[in-house]
């Protein structure tokens, strides 16, 4: 096996331009890969980030119907103290679960005295959504401390749109599920800055007040919002959710309906787009990869035939001609790899240096943190060298097939 392998590097290093030429095509092709991986995958921790710690959490869970009608934010369809009750003795101990929070979720008037607007408004318990949602609280400007009782957290665009400012004191106008109109004056705490996606325009006030509005006896729940101590374990955390999904009421009917993010959020097409254009680069890289190296295994063979044709009259079996050539293949695919790795490494690195800033909708100054994991480059590298010898295999037989008598005549 050493003699194969030192005469297939012989054989390379003889035609050294075209070798270095067909290298430096698959370390480009892995280069642009794993670049554009690293890239991509930032984007896409960001969206998701965006989206799971800052609006919808990782998992919801609502009474049977409520997602049908959310347009419409139904306050009938909102889960009692007993159904809460019921859900939390199920998720307070799961260990996948690192936080929740109870959310009710209303339409109202927003009016400064002046003039009057819709608000989607959140009620919840401060203390518990901020934990949920780690990044919610980032995006409140001007908040001091936990969101109080007779304090509200108005989106950017209300704020601007109503000309109010914080501090000010505004009133909402709310009707319960009854039909019934109350008011509630609340403080202007904070602004919540935008954010792609649904939740953009929602505010926030404390549940209490919204007890008060709604002319609650009891803590209703609109949604109960679930945080994962690890997103990957997405499916396996819904899976372990089944209890609840089997609670029924009196007619056999399920009482509750369990969503993740991935169900709920319109931006998880956009994340399937990005998988799917990682699949397409990843094609064209093996399309260059098999192209060069069969290119030039071909080559090999038709320039090297009265070689071929010697070391066969000599005794040379067919098997050890197709596992030079095999040989030849696999050290150009994992040159390739090799080097188109530690380029992308330094070129990643250089952009940590060198942030990417970006904008996406509204939002402006968002930076590209891509990271290159090992895992993404053992398998474009493996993807690599598996097509280097796919590549040779048809030129390696071709070769071992040659008769060694019409081999030694052509020249």
């Amino acid at each position: 096996m050493n003699n194969i392998i030192k005469m297939s590097y012989r054989n390379l290093m003889r035609n050294f331009r075209r070798t270095l030429l067909t290298a430096s095509l698959i370390t480009v092709g892995v280069v642009f890969v794993l670049i554009y991986t690293a890239l991509s995958s930032s984007f896409k921790s960001y969206t998701i980030g965006q989206i799971t710690d800052s609006v919808m959490g990782h998992i919801q869970i609502h009474k049977k119907g409520y997602v049908a009608s959310v347009d419409s934010l139904p306050l009938d369809k909102n889960m009692n103290a007993k159904m809460v009750e019921m859900i939390e003795g199920e998720i307070k101990n799961n260990p996948l679960i690192e936080s929740y929070s109870f959310r009710i979720k209303f339409g109202a008037m927003f009016s400064n005295f002046t003039t009057t607007t819709n608000i989607r408004l959140n009620a919840i318990y401060p203390e518990k959504e901020f934990k949920t949602l780690p990044l919610l609280k980032e995006r409140v400007s001007d908040l001091s401390g936990a969101l109080k009782q007779g304090e509200i957290i108005v989106p950017e665009l209300l704020i601007k749109g109503m000309d109010v400012k914080l501090g000010d004191t505004i009133v909402l106008v709310a009707n319960n599920k009854n039909g019934s109109v109350n008011g509630v004056n609340l403080k202007v705490a904070g602004i919540l800055g935008q954010v792609m996606g649904p939740g953009g325009r929602d505010g926030y006030i404390h549940i209490e007040d919204a007890k008060k509005a709604l002319r609650m006896n009891e803590a209703e729940v609109s949604e109960i919002v679930l945080r994962l101590k690890d997103v990957e374990g997405l499916k396996d955390a819904e899976k372990s959710l089944q209890p609840i999904l089997a609670k029924q009421n009196k007619e056999g009917k399920p009482l509750f309906e369990v969503h993740t993010w991935e169900q709920l959020s319109p931006f998880y097409n956009i994340i399937k787009m990005i998988d799917i254009m990682n699949i397409s680069i990843q094609i064209i890289l093996i399309s260059i990869v098999l192209i060069s190296i069969l290119n030039v295994m071909i080559m090999s063979v038709f320039e090297r035939i009265r070689e071929i044709g010697t070391i066969a009259a000599i005794g040379t079996p067919p098997l050890s001609i197709v596992k030079l050539f095999l040989s030849e293949g696999l050290m150009l695919g994992l040159f390739g790899a090799v080097l188109g790795s530690i380029i992308s490494y330094v070129i990643i690195t250089l952009l940590k240096l060198f942030p990417i800033t970006y904008s996406f909708g509204q939002q402006s100054g968002l930076v590209l943190s891509p990271t290159l994991g090992i895992q993404e480059i053992l398998s474009v590298g493996v993807i690599v060298i598996i097509i280097a010898l796919i590549a040779s295999i048809s030129p390696a037989i071709k070769a071992s097939r040659l008769d060694p008598v019409e081999a030694l005549r052509t020249y």
